[in-house]
């Protein structure tokens, strides 16, 4: 159960978080444990129940007994094939984000499967005290195998993962709004990039914030993968990065499928016009795509080279 906090730290930012929810009675409650336990937690949070029919919005009701907690409940929507792929979480957070009260300096996306470190917010709220060109950050994420043992995801530094995107307001407000679509949370990183901000993944001291549903517990991990093919397109991945990613992705279960759902997901999702980025967005990602590619290929050449001698 979560207590009230007469002493929020000497927070040098104002933090709100937005957390958009559904059917997560199973790791709703670690989540919110995870906050009470931050070493600075939020000034605000918003849970945001999108239509729950589990014991998730009783959970989160008893949690606004904390005065900076509160509860915003939205209707059940209809029934869909695959809820994931209309980006309902980002229309919830932007439904709680109306919500928030506060002068807000960062805003917080959180994702309700995951346990935070107690280290996230001090840490993440003290590089963005450090860095004024920082615009989008978020933690690194770990995994817990059969065995116990915490493993950390694999992610690029630049790369902020969409369980914990913190955005500082004037980076929002200039890639906003987000378009509700596939991709959206990595068109959002490239659009801070592009217009001069810095996005990072940061590791907090004392452990990873645990991510608490591997890939593929909603429907599969075919699915998952087709739908990444399909955010790809969404945020207008190069072809050639598209071909390369597939290749790599079939090293990861289900091999060879993994990668041949990616690179289905882009091809169906192109032949349907699914929403894509805007033409000069996409234009940024491509270039930034293939000059990472040539950086690639000129290392591999030079290794190839001192081999030979």
């Amino acid at each position: 159960m979560l207590t009230d906090e007469d002493d929020k730290g000497s927070a040098k930012l104002i933090i709100a978080a937005v957390v958009p929810f559904q059917n997560e009675a199973q790791h709703l409650p670690t989540l919110l444990r995870s906050l009470a336990a931050q070493t600075r937690v939020p000034d605000e949070l918003v849970l945001v129940d999108d239509g729950s029919t589990d014991e998730s919005a009783q959970i989160a009701s008893d949690a606004t007994a904390v005065d900076w907690i509160e509860l915003l409940r939205l209707p059940p929507r209809p029934p869909a094939r695959d809820r994931l792929a209309t980006a309902a979480e980002l229309v919830a957070f932007h439904r709680g984000l109306e919500q928030v009260h506060t002068a807000w300096d960062v805003v917080v996306k959180l994702d309700a499967d995951v346990d935070l470190s107690p280290q996230t917010f001090a840490t993440l709220e003290r590089a963005f005290v450090e860095d004024p060109r920082l615009g989008l950050a978020g933690a690194y994420l770990s995994l817990r195998g059969p065995d116990g043992v915490a493993r950390r995801e694999p992610n690029p530094e630049s790369h902020v993962r969409g369980s914990t995107k913190f955005y500082r307001r004037a980076c929002y407000e200039q890639i906003g709004p987000l378009p509700a679509h596939l991709g959206w949370d990595t068109m959002d990183e490239y659009a801070a990039r592009m217009h001069g901000w810095r996005t990072k993944s940061i590791e907090i001291p004392g452990g990873d914030p645990i991510h608490l549903r591997p890939l593929g517990q909603h429907d599969g991990r075919f699915q998952a993968f087709r739908r990444w093919g399909v955010c790809a397109w969404g945020y207008g991945e190069h072809p050639l990065h598209v071909l390369l990613v597939g290749l790599r992705m079939t090293r990861e279960r289900p091999y060879v499928l993994s990668g041949a759902g990616y690179v289905l997901g882009w091809i169906g999702a192109g032949l349907r016009r699914a929403p894509r980025a805007e033409p000069g967005l996409r234009a940024y990602i491509q270039t930034d795509q293939l000059a990472r590619i040539r950086r690639r290929l000129g290392r591999l050449g030079r290794s190839s080279a001192r081999g030979v001698r």
